[in-house]
């Protein structure tokens, strides 16, 4: 069983900047995907950016540019960080893992961050 702790997010202005944060706090894997998802009120929860394991990345289109996320993975940690951040950007954030590679269902959920993003 995986299990995640997220931290970060909160509000900011259109424009600043934002991070979070995701650790793997138990698995007994060591080779897994970690991505964050997003889901605003009313609509589908979609994937904003991934990582795999020896850190290659893919990005939502609305965020690229934007949107950084890294992993420490002697930490267990990944990250992402949040610039030029747009109202649109407001939803809650979840951390997720799957086994192995990115493509596929996640697997394992964190319990999800709040960001605001007000004009």
């Amino acid at each position: 069983q995986v299990q995640l702790a997220e931290s970060g997010g909160g509000s900011a202005q259109a424009g600043g900047t934002l991070s979070l944060s995701c650790t793997v706090t138990q698995s007994p894997h060591n080779s897994y995907c970690m991505a964050w998802f997003r889901q605003a009120p009313g609509a589908e929860r979609e994937k904003v950016a991934d990582i795999n394991n020896v850190g290659y990345t893919t990005y939502e289109d609305a965020v690229a540019g934007r949107f950084t996320v890294s992993r420490d993975n002697a930490l267990k940690t990944a990250y992402l960080e949040m610039k030029n951040l747009k109202p649109e950007d407001s939803a809650m954030y979840y951390c997720a893992v799957r086994l192995w590679h990115c493509n596929g269902p996640f697997n394992f959920w964190g319990q999800g961050t709040q960001v605001t993003v007000d004009p």
